[in-house]
């Protein structure tokens, strides 16, 4: 019987995320406390004769399975670095759970699971610095998805500090189906010199704790991204006044909106509220990795 590897590839959210430098190179230095939640793209892989991607699952039709998707783009960096660790054939299955281009981070959590698969697989250990640097030739997003669990995100997402403690929250996940070009949103971004997140409170353990944290800081990407898809705004209204809403934001640069609780039967509840309302969006409610 061959062996199967399952690796999950979970929603990436960004709590928030101020814009502190457009830099010479066109990229700009951003600021973001990320956090992931219990809710995740899944991606198997088991020795095949060749390199091969299947994708199923609800939003498949909007990937490709060829070289240019991010899991084959992984795959071909990480033989490319260390030729001789994994089999030489490997038949990968993508069940594409999240939606595309909504700033969860999907092809980005999709290319870390690869890695983190590959290295799990891998005849000798390899090194978690080595992959990381490996993990940030793929995207901006990559090396944080690669770690999977609350952190502070410097520079252009490269600068990873991992917080020590969390508290327990649930997240509802709110996308209309739109796509939004983060190109769009950052042409449209008004100010690109913005300050820095707040020190964190330490230690960081209450819901109420991180709320009022949150209260001072932004997504300085959510005013741009709600001209372009004013829907989003709605969004962030209809959540922000669900019961035992902590907070309502838009994640990365859109369309996803996200409502915070600290209480699992208050995220569901507002969750199937939103689904009452708009039965074309996509809804989702899920805890929050803590470590």
């Amino acid at each position: 019987m061959t062996l199967e590897y399952v690796e999950a590839a979970p929603a990436k959210i960004n709590l928030a995320l101020h814009v502190t430098r457009r830099r010479e190179d066109g990229y700009h230095d951003l600021e973001s406390l990320v956090v992931f939640a219990g809710i995740a793209d899944e991606l198997t892989a088991r020795e095949a004769a060749e390199d091969r991607l299947e994708i199923s699952g609800p939003f498949a039709a909007a990937l490709g399975s060829g070289s240019g998707n991010l899991v084959m783009r992984a795959l071909a960096a990480f033989r490319q670095r260390w030729p001789d660790l994994v089999p030489q054939g490997l038949a990968l299955h993508l069940v594409k759970n999240l939606p595309v281009a909504a700033g969860i981070g999907g092809g980005s959590a999709d290319a870390a699971a690869a890695l983190r698969m590959l290295a799990g697989m891998a005849r000798q250990a390899v090194p978690i610095a080595e992959l990381a640097d490996l993990a940030a030739t793929l995207g901006a997003d990559v090396p944080a998805c690669l770690l999977s669990r609350p952190l502070v995100a410097r520079g252009v997402g490269e600068i990873l500090s991992p917080l020590p403690q969390f508290p327990n929250c649930h997240v509802v996940l709110v996308n209309p189906l739109v796509p939004v070009s983060t190109p769009d949103v950052f042409r449209r971004l008004r100010a690109h010199d913005n300050y820095p997140l707040p020190s964190l409170p330490e230690p960081l353990t209450r819901p109420a704790q991180l709320g009022l944290w949150l209260a001072e800081t932004r997504n300085d990407l959510q005013p741009p991204a709600i001209k372009l898809v004013p829907v989003i705004g709605e969004i962030i209204d209809d959540l922000a006044q669900a019961q035992g809403c902590i907070l309502a934001r838009m994640s990365g640069s859109g369309a996803t909106v996200f409502g915070l609780f600290g209480s699992e039967g208050q995220a569901h509840q507002a969750a199937q509220l939103l689904r009452e309302r708009n039965p074309d969006h996509w809804v989702a409610a899920a805890p929050l990795i803590t470590a």
